[in-house]
């Protein structure tokens, strides 16, 4: 099954950083993970913050594209318990709705970058190429 982890996320065979994706649709989680496969980036994909929190295991060079409208907790409450656990990756984020103190604040709480749905492929892989140099 797509997107599907081992019980320790950040460990990969290659020895290629990770992109972690978290989003609550399957269809976009899915369409992401094929166009950076596309790209030769590595993909864990998670339905939810709470499901990437569960299999998470730090210190890989990943980044992670963070959905910022979830149910049960949203891409900004991720960020925030990140940051509380000392816990730095790049992200992106990623929403379908234009809300500018929502940039802001996404931006302010660690991320990198904000991307709105649908999402420029082009971009997001430059976005993505730029957050694993640094990690």
């Amino acid at each position: 099954m797509m997107g599907q982890s081992t019980s320790r996320a950040a460990e990969n065979s290659s020895g290629k950083p990770i992109v972690f994706l978290v989003d609550d649709d399957e269809a976009v989680r899915d369409s992401t993970q094929v166009l950076l496969e596309s790209y030769d980036i590595e993909v864990k994909s998670y339905a939810s913050a709470r499901a990437f929190l569960r299999a998470f295991v730090p210190g890989t060079a990943a980044c992670l594209i963070l959905d910022l409208h979830m149910p049960e907790m949203s891409g900004l409450e991720l960020l925030n318990m990140l940051k509380e656990r000392g816990i730095s990756l790049p992200v992106i984020a990623i929403t379908g709705r234009g809300d500018s103190q929502l940039a802001e604040r996404a931006q302010r709480d660690g991320a990198a970058a904000l991307l709105h749905k649908p999402i420029d492929d082009g971009k997001l892989v430059t976005l993505i190429r730029e957050a694993l140099e640094s990690a």
